[in-house]
């Protein structure tokens, strides 16, 4: 095997099988208009009682993709689809959505991915601001099932 292709392997196990970079799955729209994504997942929210999950992070990032993988386990994914609307939004090279991150309480400087939870009113209740999953790569799956089972509504 190539040094490529086991530098390659191994950057899919440290990201729950998702290859980052160029070649992975986009997470992130990167032409949405996040102000309006937001608004139509509270609009949502509100219909149904659930908390809306600003994810900002971007396509490049192997932490994102380490993120997305995990909410994608059968556990995480069925609590999500439950109590969650989730909204990645994209922050390019730190230079889109920059503004949105600072309204909702999330220094991108501290890394990505960074969360803000919000209820369905579209009131903040939660803002990553010490960077907590900016190494998702590194994280176990209990530390996301623990925040999103900590943030979920209140039925």
């Amino acid at each position: 095997m190539s040094r490529t292709a086991i530098l390659s392997s191994a950057l899919a196990l440290l990201t729950g099988g998702a290859l980052w970079g160029a070649r992975a799955r986009p997470i992130y729209n990167e032409h949405a208009d996040a102000r309006q994504l937001i608004r139509a997942a509270v609009a949502r929210a509100s219909r149904n009682g659930t908390n809306v999950v600003l994810v900002f992070g971007a396509n490049w990032c192997p932490d994102c993709h380490a993120l997305d993988a995990q909410m994608r386990k059968p556990e995480l994914a069925r609590l999500i689809a439950r109590d969650f609307i989730i909204v990645n939004i994209d922050v390019g090279r730190f230079d889109k959505n920059v503004r949105l991150a600072a309204k909702y309480g999330v220094p991108l400087r501290r890394g990505i991915p960074a969360l803000a939870v919000l209820n369905s009113h579209g009131q903040l209740l939660y803002a990553m601001s010490q960077g907590q999953f900016a190494n998702a790569r590194t994280l176990s799956y209990p530390a996301f099932l623990q925040f999103f089972c900590k943030w979920a509504p209140k039925r």
